[in-house]
């Protein structure tokens, strides 16, 4: 049975790449524990995020939160050039004052279910302006370079924001998506804890079995399967790293057992729960 791949490690703050493949390649959908920011520079891209499929233009900014299952289909020969940012949430955490919250666009963009965001016009020039900076210190040798580059980024998340909030950049709608497969998606989001059966979903949405699993799979790439069990890991982790006793966290994240939970757990992430936590408290 296929599974979710997740790809990439963050051991730090942030990690910034400028990436550029000349040959079109396929990418499996895959997800990761951080979040992900990736600014197209260049190549004729399709991408699939959840659900929904995003045709994108040259300086398109994608935002995939933690856990979200996603993938580019490279659509021609053109290269494909792209900035990507990977981002703890917890050192985001650190940015959520009263008065602001480096997480905002993040949060916006599922309030707007959209994914992408586009410039508009000429506006939004200041973060351009830190897109540029941001992208130059990626080979930067000079004194104190990871500290200029953190500054460098806190300055591309300050502006990201504001142009999302003052409409120098805005949301676009997807492309292509399958309305009922994304109510679908919106729902085991909500009831991801709860006992969940093809024959419940079928029932619930007055769509057959074979429609709902071939469908779901064309357009996530996985199984509901899969796809549930990814969602309650990584509810899991959280779970973990908040305090909770790792046996109600098995149970509280709609696990039957605790060697099933404790398998798949470890096989995702490498370790077992009670190593998670013994890794928090170290």
């Amino acid at each position: 049975m296929p599974e979710y791949k997740k790809v990439g490690y963050l051991t730090s703050s942030f990690k910034l790449f400028h990436l550029k493949d000349q040959n079109k390649k396929d990418f499996s959908y895959h997800y990761h524990d951080f979040h992900k920011i990736l600014i197209l520079l260049n190549g004729d891209i399709t991408y699939c995020i959840e659900g929904h499929s995003y045709q994108l233009a040259p300086n398109d900014i994608v935002l995939v939160h933690a856990g979200e299952v996603h993938r580019p289909i490279i659509q021609s020969e053109s290269p494909y050039e792209r900035i990507i940012i990977y981002i703890s949430p917890d050192y985001l955490k650190k940015y959520e004052k009263s008065d602001f919250d480096l997480s905002h666009c993040l949060s916006q963009a599922a309030t707007e279910q959209s994914h992408v965001l586009r410039f508009q016009g000429s506006r939004a020039a200041k973060l351009k302006t830190a897109i540029q900076a941001l992208d130059q210190s990626v080979n930067d040798k000079d004194f104190a370079a990871s500290l200029h580059q953190e500054i460098l980024f806190l300055e591309f998340m300050i502006q990201l924001n504001r142009a999302a909030m003052h409409d120098g950049i805005e949301f676009i709608n997807d492309t292509a998506s399958d309305e009922k497969i994304i109510t679908v998606l919106n729902y085991l989001s909500e009831h991801l804890t709860e006992d969940i059966s093809i024959d419940k979903l079928s029932a619930r949405f007055f769509l057959s079995r074979s429609y709902l699993m071939h469908t779901f799979k064309d357009q996530t790439g996985y199984t509901i399967g899969n796809y549930l069990s990814t969602k309650r890991l990584l509810l899991a982790k959280d779970l973990i790293a908040e305090g909770m006793p790792i046996t109600e966290v098995c149970y509280a994240c709609g696990f039957k057992n605790y060697s099933t939970f404790s398998r798949a757990y470890k096989k995702s992430f490498g370790e077992a729960p009670r190593d998670s936590l013994q890794n928090l408290k170290s």
